[in-house]
């Protein structure tokens, strides 16, 4: 059977509910920007990424027992590498559109996709993202976190407390038929109010069937704007929030890594939800 072939079947055997059709009507009729049904999983693919996410947590549960100063951030990459294959699971990361590695590590001023390598140390002091994707029974899971190194400083501390803090904000406001807006317009409030600023090149995503799915999910929005969130969704929210200025450049030489312009500290957070009936429940953390 093909892809093509599976996805139908499963609209075929699996079809969305007619009272969330209904209310789907209900906001196309008010202009409201309705997600394709294709974006709107069914049961037996909402179990396979809930399985695949469980995998990418046990991933960073990993990570998370054996990161210290002084290990190189290949380190690292080794670890994810080796415990997903130990699943049975692929690293979705590598060798996408060129990426080399299995994971993304990435240091203070960097923002994301920061690349590993043997010569890149975690010093007494850094902040890091460890950014794990999953791929199992060719469903995704995706989720990052920040990792304080040694002994932080208090405003890297804070920007990292923050931070999660600004993602806890964006799944309160993930709930169903708000839209994607309503979510980048809670971060971004919290996150000024704290005196930091929002990356707006970069942002959350759908994702369960492929690695990267509409919609966009903005971390920088207005409210009652955007996609309206349907029971059934899969979507990243995965702020990056700046210590300094928002505005960011990549690497000329890798063309992958982002960082700060300014130069300045980063950090972020990344969970992968389900958008339910009365809410949203994380998959992977």
């Amino acid at each position: 059977m093909t892809e093509e072939e599976l996805k139908l079947s499963y609209f075929e055997t699996e079809p969305v509910p007619s009272h969330i059709l209904e209310k789907m009507e209900e906001c196309r009729k008010k202009r409201m920007l309705v997600p394709d049904l294709n974006l709107i999983k069914r049961p037996s693919q909402i179990e396979g990424i809930r399985e695949a996410s469980r995998i990418n947590t046990m991933v960073l549960d990993e990570v998370a027992k054996q990161i210290h100063v002084g290990m190189t951030t290949q380190e690292i990459d080794d670890i994810v590498r080796e415990f997903t294959h130990s699943q049975n699971a692929i690293c979705a990361p590598y060798q996408f559109e060129g990426y080399p590695k299995s994971v993304c590590t990435s240091i203070n001023q960097e923002v994301c996709h920061g690349i590993p390598a043997r010569h890149r140390k975690l010093h007494d002091g850094d902040i890091v993202n460890v950014d794990a994707t999953t791929i199992y029974k060719g469903y995704y899971g995706d989720a990052s976190r920040m990792f304080l190194i040694g002994n932080v400083s208090e405003a890297r501390r804070r920007l990292v407390e923050e931070t999660r803090k600004c993602l806890e904000i964006g799944l309160e406001a993930a709930k169903p038929w708000n839209t994607v807006g309503d979510i980048g317009a809670a971060i971004v409030k919290y996150a000024h109010s704290r005196g930091y600023s929002v990356v707006r090149e970069l942002g959350g995503h759908g994702v369960g069937v492929d690695f990267h799915e509409d919609p966009f999910v903005s971390h920088d929005a207005k409210a009652h704007t955007g996609m309206v969130l349907v029971p059934g969704m899969v979507l990243t929210i995965e702020p990056m929030i700046n210590a300094g200025k928002a505005g960011v450049c990549i690497d000329p030489y890798n063309g992958w890594t982002i960082y700060t312009q300014d130069g300045k500290d980063s950090a972020q957070w990344e969970h992968t939800i389900l958008i339910t009936e009365t809410g949203n429940e994380i998959l992977t953390y």
